[in-house]
């Protein structure tokens, strides 16, 4: 979710500022939450600021890029693998253990998708 605008932020706290409302009726005037303002407020108080922190990028990939060149590598070897054999292949190699979420979200990072094996043999009748 993308923060809430410094023009925002500045007309909230002049409302805020002219006295006499309070903080319900200037989050329903500028359609926040209460909790916005109430933090705001705090915000401006204790820093300052009314800026937006800055974006501190989610947790941390559970495999790191060593772990992610082996599932290359295990997908390149055996490219009809299902996740709970590669998950089973990582953590033979030392990677951490890890649920089949994270290998598939891994995977999509690294742009593999599953080549199922085809189990019948081709068509002898051609096609046309």
């Amino acid at each position: 979710m993308k923060p809430y605008s410094d023009d925002l932020r500045e007309r909230v706290m002049a409302a805020c500022a002219e006295g006499g409302r309070s903080v319900g009726a200037v989050a329903a005037q500028f359609r926040v939450s209460v909790s916005f303002v109430h933090k705001l407020r705090r915000r401006q108080r204790t820093t300052g600021s009314l800026a937006a922190l800055p974006h501190r990028g989610g947790p941390a990939p559970l495999l790191d890029a060593a772990a992610r060149a082996e599932l290359a590598a295990c997908v390149a070897r055996q490219p009809d693998a299902t996740l709970d054999e590669l998950r089973g292949r990582l953590t033979a190699a030392g990677a951490p253990a890890v649920g089949r979420t994270t290998v598939w979200q891994a995977l999509q990072a690294l742009d593999l998708r599953r080549k199922k094996r085809v189990s019948t043999p081709p068509s002898a009748t051609p096609s046309g």
